[in-house]
C-alpha cells in the first residue's frame, strides 16, 4: 500500500515541478548562449564588451554562465539586454522577447489572491468602495448636524423663556 503511496506522490510532485520553473531557466539558457556565441563571432573578450558595453563584467558573466544568483532582476536585465544587443550586433529584441517571455510565464504561474496587491484606485471594486465611504461619510455627518441643531434650538428655546 505505501508503495502506490509513494508512486502517486512522486508523480503529483514531479508534475507541480514541472511548471514552476524549468521555462524560466531554459529561457535564461537560450539568452546566455546567444550572447557567448555572438561574443565569440565578434571576436571579444568579456572585458572589451565589459568596456564597450559599460555593463560590469560580473553581469556579463552572470548572464553566459546563467548564474541566477548573481544576474539581475527584470526590470534591470531587460535595459542590459538592450546594451547587449547594440553592442554584439544582435537583432533587435531578440534577447529582450526571451527576457519578455519569462516575465510573463512568471505571473501565469502566481496565481494566489493577495490583500495587498488589491489595487482599490484603479479599479471599478475600488471606486464603488470610496462611493459607498463617501455615502456613508454623509449619513453621519448629516444625522451629527441634525442632532445638534435639536440641542442648539432647545438651547435658544430655553433662553427665550427665561428672558421673559
Amino acid at each position: 500500500m505505501n508503495i502506490f503511496k509513494n508512486i502517486f506522490l512522486f508523480k503529483k510532485n514531479s508534475e507541480n515541478n514541472k511548471g514552476l520553473s524549468h521555462e524560466v531557466v531554459d529561457q535564461y539558457i537560450e539568452i546566455a548562449n546567444l550572447v557567448k556565441e555572438a561574443r565569440i563571432q565578434q571576436n571579444l573578450t568579456i572585458q572589451e564588451l565589459s568596456l564597450i558595453s559599460r555593463i560590469p563584467e560580473q553581469t556579463i558573466n552572470s548572464i553566459e554562465n546563467n548564474n541566477k544568483n548573481i544576474r539581475p532582476k527584470y526590470p534591470f536585465i531587460r535595459s542590459i539586454l538592450i546594451k547587449l544587443e547594440d553592442c554584439l550586433l544582435l537583432k533587435k529584441n531578440t534577447l529582450v522577447k526571451l527576457a519578455i517571455r519569462e516575465r510573463e510565464t512568471f505571473k501565469k504561474e502566481k496565481k494566489d489572491f493577495l490583500v495587498s496587491k488589491f489595487d482599490l484606485i484603479n479599479t471599478w471594486q475600488g471606486s464603488l468602495l470610496y462611493f459607498f465611504i463617501l455615502v456613508l461619510s454623509i449619513f453621519i455627518l448629516k444625522r451629527f448636524f441634525i442632532l445638534n441643531v435639536d440641542i442648539i434650538e432647545i438651547q435658544n428655546i430655553e433662553n427665550k423663556i427665561i428672558d421673559k
